[in-house]
């Protein structure tokens, strides 16, 4: 299996469209097969909710790790942050947010979140190709 994978240095909060901008480069990138407009869409969507959420919840600091298999797009946010994502009702008056991960899992084929050795943790989403 041929793996192709980009990782951007460390992502602040002016950075996000900066993160948007590397994964669209990313996947413009690509050798075949090559990723479907609305497929890449996606992952543009699903980066920078992910990067949103780690610079908001998770300290403040993150990386962009994009990797394309055969069939999907890894999408992986490293932050030093230890909460990891959780659904909960969406707060549709008060601005404190809440529609981020649930439209993560459904855009997803598949989430993961892995706590690193010395603290931390990686919310990765995988995304068809």
């Amino acid at each position: 299996m041929i793996t192709v994978m980009a990782s951007a240095a460390a992502v602040r909060s002016t950075a996000i469209a900066g993160a948007r901008e590397t994964a669209r480069a990313f996947l413009e990138g690509l050798q075949q097969p090559a990723v479907a407009p609305d497929a890449a869409d996606t992952v543009v969507l699903v980066v920078s909710e992910l990067v949103t959420n780690a610079l908001r919840h998770g300290g403040g600091r993150c990386t962009l790790e994009l990797t394309a298999h055969p069939d999907t797009i890894e999408v992986a946010v490293p932050d030093p942050g230890r909460h990891v994502p959780r659904m909960r009702t969406p707060d549709v008056n008060g601005g404190t947010g809440g529609f981020g991960w649930p439209m993560v899992t459904r855009l997803a084929h598949a989430t993961a979140v892995t706590h690193g050795a010395s603290g931390g943790k990686t919310v990765s989403a995988f995304l068809a190709r």
